[in-house]
Parts: structure tokens; sequence; C-alpha cells
């Protein structure tokens, strides 16, 4: 049974990137929660990009959330209107200079079951090869290394990627890889 929503009140945005609402709810017929929070941020695509070798291409680079230096795979809001597959592909391009061979999404999430938090849209490429020099932008400094799955594997268990759309990724792509 769905809840139903009896009403709905912004208590705080910071268009475009994050607003909190307050939604008073009937959970089940007399039942009401008067100050049920939700968080809804930007969604996002992220995109885990095989190289013609093989192997994958990660970068590491300093995330704010975890505060801490990490492994990760491309990744971006996705635009009002903008396809997620296209975000995927104009992600990889500027983060990475790479171009895609195949795009293998693999289904959109949400991260938070109740508060909603943001949808992440994610992708597989296969045979990405660089085509340009990468452009990520002014806020974003990137080391990248050229991992096997293997070392992907040990990376995660040692917690080098310390941000859960990474590590869902990669679990992700073991139910979708050809």
């Amino acid at each position: 049974m769905s809840w139903k929503i009896l009403k709905d009140e912004t208590v705080f945005e910071h268009a475009p990137f994050l607003r909190i609402r307050k939604e008073q709810v009937e959970v089940r017929p007399g039942q009401i929660i008067d100050d049920f929070y939700k968080i809804d941020l930007r969604p996002f695509a992220l995109i885990i990009p095989f190289l013609e070798n093989g192997k994958v291409l990660v970068i590491r680079q300093y995330k704010h959330g975890p505060g801490a230096e990490m492994l990760g795979f491309p990744a971006g809001y996705v635009d009002p209107g903008e396809p997620a597959d296209l975000t995927a592909t104009r992600e990889l391009m500027e983060e990475t200079g790479l171009q895609t061979g195949q795009l293998i999404p693999m289904g959109a999430y949400v991260d938070n079951g109740n508060q909603t938090g943001s949808t992440g849209h994610y992708f597989a490429a296969t045979g990405c090869r660089r085509v340009a020099d990468p452009a990520p932008g002014d806020l974003e400094d990137f080391a990248y290394e050229e991992m096997t799955p293997a070392e992907i594997n040990v990376a995660m268990k040692a917690g080098q990627f310390s941000v859960i759309h990474h590590v869902a990724a990669w679990g992700l792509w073991g139910l979708y890889r050809p």
C-alpha cells in the first residue's frame, strides 16, 4: 500500500542542487505522520570505462563528502532534460577524453529508500579509447590509473572506493557483463 501525501512543503531549496521537503503523510488509514522529511538531490550518471586493452580507467581524486582521496569512476550530474545515457558519455569525454565503444545500461536506482536522496543512472562502456584530452573542470583534480578487474576488487576490499555509488556500479557490472 502506498502512503498518501496530504501536504508537501519545501522548507529549504538551493536550486538546482538541493531541496528539502516536509510532507504530511498518511501511512495507513488514521495513522498520520506530520513531519516526514525528504531530500531531493540532482540525479547523476556514472560510467565504468573498459579500455580496449581490457583494463578499466579509474580516477583518483579528493571527494569532500568522505573528506578523503578516493578511487572512482567518471560521473556527473544529469542536466535538466538530458537523457542519462548522454550524460554518461558526456561526462566520460569531459573527465577522461574517452569515447565509448558499446554503452551498457545497468539501471537507475534511488540511494535512500525513505528520504529519496538522488537517483543514480549506472552504465558500463566497453571498447573505450582516448580521442581528446580530459577537461574535467576547475574544481576537479584527477589522477588516472588503469586497473584490471582483479585490482579493482582488491582496492574496493581495502576501502579505496569510499563512495557507495562506485561500489554499487561495480557490483552491478557483475550482473550485466556479457
